[in-house]
């Protein structure tokens, strides 16, 4: 399916031209407006806190504060990046394929058993950590959030429509959020996968058309610097922050090691961080997982 949105997105690039990305504009845009709002508002409000899922929240974030701190520290001070593609750099590390992708290979690898935690992750580690910390750095670092704190500020909140959606379910009734409605949404996550991908495929390209080169960009240092944050550095880091104090979860890992996820693409367009390296690092991560994946299928 994402191989085929993909494909999809760079036809209509092709085709269509700059139609196509206003098209793919627009779909991020139902995306972060429309979709996500919903899905964030069931899915947090359908689940029960615990003081395990309060520790586990925590190491959660601490390992990817640590890992967005040393991607901000490689961009600025090693590959010597302008503040919106640092910016990029950070978000694509930070932010993991966790939902859509992570949860079904979870229940390939890990059995059905291990989709509650694996959930809990999603929900409190993941998205929270979109919805605050990502959400927070693009719009400190993009070109289209204004100048000043106080733009930036006011930027953060209103393009940020998912976290209006988290503080209200926090204090919504249980009873808003039956179990019909969380399931409706939960399928409604999948159609973020088509759309998502068919965004990254018409800005990967148009990024190709602007320089006159091949469609998938060469692996430049940023982009293996990228993968490598998202992919090694992300899993390495949660293990060296958790594994001294908790028994981590194999779900957790295998989690935090999905690739860049298509809300990298959404926030970069949002806030103006670099879209041709948020569309690479999600194509080339999301392909070496994929491809990872599929080898271990065929051997066990």
């Amino acid at each position: 399916m994402t191989l085929a949105a993909a494909a999809l997105g760079v036809g209509a690039e092709r085709r269509h031209g700059a139609r196509a990305t206003g098209w793919s504009r627009a779909v991020l845009k139902v995306m972060l407006f429309g979709i996500q709002p919903v899905v964030t508002f069931f899915n947090i409000a359908h689940l029960e806190f615990t003081r395990d899922i309060g520790a586990g929240l925590a190491l959660g974030w601490l390992a990817l504060v640590l890992t967005g701190a040393l991607a901000y520290a490689i961009g600025r001070g090693v590959l010597r990046l302008d503040r919106p593609t640092t910016g990029t750099l950070m978000a694509t590390s930070m932010q993991a394929n966790t939902g859509y992708l992570g949860l079904p290979l979870v229940i390939t690898f890990l059995g059905a058993g291990a989709l509650g935690q694996a959930v809990v992750y999603d929900q409190l580690v993941q998205t929270s950590f979109l919805l605050t910390v990502v959400f927070a750095v693009a719009a400190a670092m993009g070109t289209k959030a204004g100048e000043g704190v106080r733009e930036r500020a006011v930027a953060f909140f209103r393009n940020n429509p998912p976290l209006l959606a988290v503080v209200v379910a926090l204090i919504a009734p249980a009873a808003l959020a039956p179990d019909a409605l969380v399931d409706a949404s939960r399928l409604l996550v999948y159609t973020l996968v088509p759309l998502g991908f068919f965004a990254v495929g018409v800005t990967l390209a148009s990024e190709a058309r602007a320089v006159g080169g091949r469609l998938l960009p060469p692996v430049t240092r940023t982009v293996g610097f990228a993968v490598a944050l998202r992919l090694v550095v992300a899993p390495a880091v949660l293990v060296a922050v958790a594994a001294p104090l908790i028994d981590l979860p194999t779900s957790y890992l295998l989690l935090a090691a999905m690739p860049a996820g298509v809300n990298g693409l959404v926030v970069a367009h949002v806030y103006g961080l670099d879209l041709g390296l948020a569309a690479a690092t999600i194509a080339y991560s999301s392909a070496l997982v994929v491809a990872v994946a599929l080898g271990v299928a065929v051997v066990t």
